[in-house]
Parts: structure tokens; sequence; C-alpha cells
């Protein structure tokens, strides 16, 4: 269970936040290099990413798991929890590639500049099932939040190969399986513009409901895919549209605060384990675990796309203060 929120500045600086809602923290921030060699888990197939990214995830001799990032030209991209959505393959096929769903976002920041550029690549990539694979790893089932510098942001849901491709300038996603049912139901919180009721929404649209609510009804409270999702699209929409990026991280933490989930283990075991805001302008990651009260930033610089080796910074999930006298 994740939520995530997209905001286009009024100096047109994109960002992409979301919340982590799992058991335990498994991500730190990380930077990848151009030209890195991996091996998915399905086939040991080895591929060598273009571009270097900066993001969320986990490296270890045999596995790399990125969450979220964005890479060197400003592409963005997550993996959110699809309940009951996610039909993978199961039959191999050399002419394909053929990944695990959870490396997804990972070849595709380190492959692909625009979500126009994705899209013209998309039926060359399969999500496979472990049926066949050559490393168990499960059923993750996952959809895909895409953005870039252009403005665009879509979901990407495995409900039928290819890949479905959904335009969102809502800029809204969750755990759902039918994005458009989730978009009905929105007509009951607030009235979209006739642009957004056409699916005519220019590019770099901070606002695709009218601001009348008269006779609307106030948003759930709860935390179930369809309420976060009601609660975020309502406050995005009826919040401030920030400047630049320096306020557009602090609205996007505003944001995030309305549908972080608290730890309450008598209940279920997942929670928010952590926060975080990518920004394609100045290729930035902003990170925030459960229990940490201050935020990291890992920005990818113009020195860094020389490096040749990926590095993991740890950042403590533990509560920082500064204290005044």
């Amino acid at each position: 269970m994740c939520t995530s929120i997209y905001q286009v500045t009024f100096d047109h600086t994109h960002l992409l936040a979301r919340t982590m809602d799992w058991p335990a923290l498994a991500v730190s921030p990380l930077f990848v290099p151009r030209q890195f060699k991996w091996a998915t888990a399905f086939d040991h197939r080895i591929y060598t990413n273009k571009y270097a990214m900066v993001g969320g995830g986990s490296l270890s001799a045999t596995r790399i798991d990125v969450s979220d990032g964005v890479n060197e030209h400003g592409l963005m991209a997550q993996k959110l929890t699809f309940a009951n959505g996610a039909h993978y393959v199961d039959e191999r096929n050399h002419g394909k590639v053929q990944l695990a769903a959870y490396e997804f976002i990972f070849w595709l920041l380190g492959n692909f500049r625009t979500v126009a550029e994705i899209e013209e690549h998309l039926g060359e990539v399969e999500l496979m099932s472990e049926k066949n694979s050559d490393t168990k790893y499960g059923n993750p089932e996952l959809h895909f939040a895409v953005a870039d510098r252009t403005g665009r942001i879509v979901v990407i849901e495995p409900t039928q190969n290819p890949l479905r491709v959904i335009e969102n300038p809502l800029g809204v996603v969750t755990n759902s399986p039918n994005f458009e049912k989730q978009l009905q139901q929105m007509e009951k919180y607030v009235e979209f513009t006739p642009a957004f009721n056409k699916h005519r929404v220019p590019l770099n649209t901070p606002r695709v409901t009218t601001g009348r609510l008269s006779g609307k009804t106030n948003p759930p409270g709860y935390y179930s895919p369809s309420a976060r999702f009601v609660r975020a699209a309502y406050l995005k929409e009826r919040s401030d549209v920030p400047q630049d990026e320096k306020h557009g991280v602090i609205s996007e933490w505003h944001l995030l605060d309305s549908v972080t989930v608290p730890q309450n283990t008598r209940h279920q075991s997942t929670y928010s384990v952590y926060r975080a805001v990518t920004v394609a302008e100045s290729r930035s990651y902003y990170f925030q675990p459960y229990h940490r009260g201050d935020i990291t930033k890992l920005q990818l610089t113009p020195e860094m796309l020389s490096w040749d080796k990926p590095k993991v910074y740890h950042v403590p999930d533990q509560l920082t203060v500064r204290e005044v006298k």
C-alpha cells in the first residue's frame, strides 16, 4: 500500500512524491552509475543501463531493487503495490526483455529519457511470473507511476501484455486495480474541468478541477487505497500551487502527511516506512524514514556522471532533533 502525488510548480518544476507502506524499512538513498551491468532475477540475462540515477532502493551482490528515483534526463518513476490487478507472463521468450516486476522501473530509469520514449519501446518488455524463473521472487503485484520534464505523468499497469499506459493529469496513484473507477469516484468530491472530462488537459496544468465544491462530499479519513486516493487528490487540488522546487517539496511533504499510515502493530503490519520526493529538473531525491524528523537530500550532480561504481547512503531510521537554548 502506497500513495503517489505529482505536482507542477509555477516555474514548471516537476515533483513526484510517495509514501512507501511496508512492514519494515528496506530502502536507502542510492546512486547507480552509467553503464551499470546487472542480471535480471528471472533468467539471469545481463543488461547494461545507459543512464545514471539516484533514488531509493537496495543493492547486494545478487540483487538490485529500486523503488523510486530520477535519472540524469529527469525521468522519474515509482513502483506501487497493485492489489489483485497484475497479470504476468509465464513463458520464456528470448526476443523480449523479460523482467521480474520489481525490476521494471530500474530498467526504465536506466534506459529512457521520456515517457514518449518508453511508449515506443514498451512492446519489447514483459513482466514475468516466477513459474519458469531461475530465481524465485514470489508474486510482487505492482504498477508504476512515471513522469518526465515535459510535464507528462502516466500510470503503467500490467493488466495486459504489452503493458498498458494511462494518462494521469490528476497526478495521484494508490493501489486499486481500476484507475478509471477511482477517477469516477472523485466526482463525488470535486468538479473536474471540461478539459479533463474531454481528456484534453494540456501538459503542465497544475489543476484539473474547477474549485467549486458546493454540494460535494467531504473526503474520507481512513487509509484504504480508495480513501487515500480521494484525500490526496482533494487536498492537492485545494492547496496552493508551489512557486518553485523548495516550495514544491514543502507542499509535497504536507500532502503526504494526509496519507502517511501510522505504525499500528496491533491491527496491521504495514505502515509508511518512508516518504520520498523526486525532482526532475534538479535530479534530486528527498528521503525521510518513518522515525526520523529531518529530510535527507541526494542530488545527481554533473560530477557524479563520471562515477563508475554504485553507492548506497545509509540513513539511520531514528529521531533527529535540533535543540535550542
